[in-house]
């Protein structure tokens, strides 16, 4: 079995041998090596070689006859072919002699193509020259001409179109090193200009401004169908100028405006006034061709930053105002031209141009400026003290407002402003007023108005609502019970309100808003102007009884027309005085306090006088004088209540009077006829009860109770109608009863009855009583120091003792 498995192996790797490539039977020999059999392995390769040389011989036995007739045709061909060969060469020297004129003229044409080759790439290389020549020509021109936007877009087509294109030349070399050249100097060019403009608005804003302003004030002035348009209108107008600009720009080399990338907007306003904008005093050409240059270069960004940075530079500039622009309305006028004419060409950029400068950006702006505005009027305005100038101010800030609203921009806080200057305003009005409420006063003469023509007659009543049937009745000359103060005054009430009125239009205030204003004004022009300068009047120096008098009248008329002076407001708001929540005017309270200040200094004046009059009265408390029948009143008293008489005849217009004053009411004068007894009765009682007055004697007493007779005569006399019985006599009655008890020494009847609503001397208090035993006391002990042993001087002086330590008991109980 070993020897046949051998043996397939052998013959396994001789096929392997005859089928495999030399360079692959490497592995297969090892294999055979690597056995031990390789010797038998020789011996069947012998075999096999043997058996392949006897097919190979066997192979050539069978073709060799062929070969043989092979070789023997073969040796025919050899001649053939060299007869073949001498014609051939025989024919290749004929051809080639008859070739050379044809190669002559093939070389030629040869030359000739090369020269037209040549040719046409000169004239293809020039085809691609001449452009950039030209190109770069244009470029001079447009350069020389300032045409820079041109000429950036002509540069870029020269860099990256046909210089390319033109291949490597010197020229094309020289070109391409100069092109950043020029790219820097057009920049630099249009960032010089850009800078010219921003002097130059800077410079112009004022008068940019004030076009603005008149613009806005003639579209105030429209009629309403016209003002009902939207006040936008005055912002867009000239936008449309603005792209006839940029497309004439575009013409001379400016700004092409049909360009996507230009950053301008072809805004058309359908609603184009026919009066001039503002914006054509400024051409924003210079601001168009730096923006649309600096986009070519891919520096936007840079351009866009460098606008805002100088514009919020003069934006702070612009909102600083001087330092004396409070003293002329020109000095405010000039300051808002210059802001309006900044945002009039912020705004025109903003809707110009593709986000040179945004919606933001201008908010931001405003803001920044409205809070610097809005600061610098409370600083300039508060010192100001002149109200058409504060009203001329309020008027002009208005205007500046509806303007920049117009373009819109919110101006709110502008009027919120203006209201809270309206307090400001009052304040100046009420200084003014009162110095013209003064001005009245001294210059009235407190007398009633005499009138002698109707027309006269007419000119008072339509200066002040006179109501009074009885007057208009009396024939002329008559007089008006109220002096020249009364319809002056009144008109000046009037004159106020239509101030006030004055600055509350165009706040956008609803007129239930313009009349609660108005009378809170007037009620601090009543009560606090007004009041203080009648209290002035009457309570400055050298004022006499005629003149409050008057005052008292004056107040009265006017306190009368204090609801005609309610209509008058209602009429010019169209606000019903009797609307819910509507302030009420305080002019009667005013008024009246007006009036009871006078009626107050009428009676301090009276007492004043009869003070003068007191001051003469010179008693002698130690006379020695018995009983009262021959004595006779005392001359300073009789001067007084001849004053008195005189006085109340006179303002009470009783029956012989003198009609050259004014008539006191009948109140009043009661009331001052009762002050003025019960002043009488007081200082009489203090003369009585004065300290400095140590003895007072039954002589002195007696004197006084003459006295008192002769004021009670007075006070009976009625000096004033009105009083009802006795009642002026209640004046005197303190007094007259403690003179009783002492001139008839009834001092059983008060000691028994005192605190019985019967007794007798009710009205005699016992520390009075008390204190002018004292003074008796002591004039009765200095009297009788020589006549102590007279027994009813003794008998006297312990009644007196007596009585004084019964008071001094009764004190006593009643204070317990």
């Amino acid at each position: 079995m070993a020897i046949v498995e051998t043996a397939a192996e052998h013959e396994r790797i001789l096929r392997e041998i005859e089928s495999t490539e030399t360079n692959c039977i490497g592995p297969t020999l090892r294999s055979v090596y690597d056995g031990q059999e390789h010797g038998l392995f020789m011996e069947k390769l012998d075999a096999r070689i043997r058996n392949h040389d006897r097919d190979i011989e066997k192979m050539c036995n069978h073709h060799f006859q062929g070969f043989v007739d092979s070789i023997t045709e073969l040796l025919k061909v050899r001649g053939e072919a060299q007869k073949l060969k001498s014609q051939v060469t025989e024919t290749n020297k004929r051809l080639q002699e008859d070739g050379k004129e044809l190669t002559s003229s093939m070389e030629e044409l040869q030359q000739c193509r090369v020269q037209q080759r040549n040719i046409a790439t000169t004239i293809d290389k020039l085809t691609h020259c001449l452009p950039v020549l030209e190109m770069y020509s244009r470029l001079q021109e447009q350069m020389r001409a300032k045409r820079y936007y041109p000429a950036l877009r002509t540069l870029e087509q020269l860099e990256h179109s046909c210089l390319p294109k033109a291949g490597q030349y010197r020229f094309c070399s020289i070109m391409a090193e100069n092109i950043p050249k020029l790219r820097t100097q057009i920049r630099d060019t249009a960032m010089t200009q850009l800078r010219d403009f921003l002097e130059s608005i800077r410079k112009h804003s004022d008068k940019i401004g004030e076009t603005a302003m008149k613009q806005a004030q003639l579209q105030r002035s429209l009629d309403s169908s016209v003002t009902m348009q939207p006040r936008a209108l005055i912002g867009r107008r000239g936008r449309k100028m603005a792209a006839a600009v940029g497309a004439e720009s575009g013409r001379q080399g400016g700004i092409p405006m049909f360009k996507q990338n230009s950053g301008i907007l072809d805004v058309e306003d359908e609603e184009e006034d026919d009066v001039p904008g503002a914006q054509e005093l400024v051409d924003f050409s210079p601001v168009y061709r730096c923006l649309h240059i600096y986009t070519v270069l891919g520096l936007r960004d840079v351009f866009e930053n460098y606008y805002r940075k100088q514009r919020r530079k003069q934006a702070r500039l612009v909102l600083q105002p001087h330092s004396n622009m409070h003293e002329t309305l020109e000095g405010y006028r000039r300051y808002f031209n210059q802001i309006i004419g900044f945002f009039v060409v912020e705004d025109h950029v903003l809707h110009t141009t593709q986000g040179l400068v945004n919606r933001a950006y201008v908010e931001e702006l405003w803001e920044l400026a409205l809070s610097k505005i809005i600061a610098a009027l409370r600083t300039h305005s508060s010192y100001c003290d002149d109200p058409d100038l504060v009203l001329d101010l309020k008027n002009l800030i208005v205007l500046f407002a509806d303007t920049l609203q117009g373009y819109g921009f919110p101006v709110s806080q502008l009027f919120d402003m203006l209201l809270e200057m309206r307090e400001q305003y009052g304040e100046i009005l009420l200084k003014r007023w009162n110095i013209t409420f003064r001005q009245i006063l001294d210059q009235d003469n407190f007398s009633p108005i005499p009138v002698s023509t109707e027309q006269e007659y007419r000119l008072y009543t339509s200066q002040f609502p006179l109501q009074d049937p009885e007057l208009e009745k009396l024939p002329l000359p008559k007089k008006l019970p109220f002096s020249e103060f009364v319809p002056k005054a009144y008109c000046q009430l009037k004159e106020f309100i239509y101030a006030c009125l004055k600055y509350s239009e165009d706040l956008h205030l609803s007129s239930t808003e313009i009349d609660d204003m108005i009378r809170k004004s007037t009620n601090l022009l009543l009560t606090r102007t007004l009041s203080h300068c009648l209290q002035y009047a009457i309570k400055k120096k050298n004022v006499g009884l005629a003149e409050l008098v008057q005052v008292i009248i004056n107040t009265t008329h006017l306190e009368q027309s204090c609801h005609f002076l309610e209509g008058f407001i209602s009429n010019i708001t169209n606000v019903p005085p009797d609307t819910a929540n509507a302030t009420k005017l305080y002019g009667t309270s005013t008024f009246k306090d007006a009036r009871h200040a006078a009626e107050a200094e009428i009676y301090t004046s009276l007492n004043a006088k009869i003070d003068q009059f007191l001051q003469l009265a010179d008693y002698d408390w130690t006379s020695t004088a018995q009983g009262s029948g021959n004595m006779a009143a005392s001359d300073y008293l009789v001067d007084l209540i001849t004053f008195l008489r005189s006085t109340f005849s006179v303002f009470t217009n009783l029956p012989g009077s003198p009609v050259e004053h004014a008539i006191l009411p009948g109140k009043v004068a009661q009331t001052a006829c009762m002050s003025a007894c019960k002043h009488i009765s007081t200082s009489l009682m203090q003369l009585l009860l004065d300290p400095e007055v140590r003895q007072i004697s039954i002589g002195a007493l007696h004197q006084l109770q003459v006295d008192v007779k002769e004021c009670e005569s007075f006070a009976r006399a009625s000096p004033v109608a009105g009083f009802q019985g006795d009642t002026l006599l209640l004046a005197f009655s303190d007094l007259r009863q403690l003179l009783d008890l002492f001139t008839q020494w009834d001092w059983s009847t008060y000691l028994a009855d005192y605190g019985k609503s019967t007794c007798r001397y009710l009205r005699v208090n016992p520390h009075t009583a008390l204190a002018l035993l004292e003074k008796m006391k002591e004039t009765s002990r200095k009297n009788n120091v020589f006549a102590q042993f007279k027994k009813t001087d003794r008998d006297r002086q312990k009644l007196i003792d007596t009585v004084i330590k019964q008071l001094r008991n009764l004190i006593a109980q009643h204070q317990a």
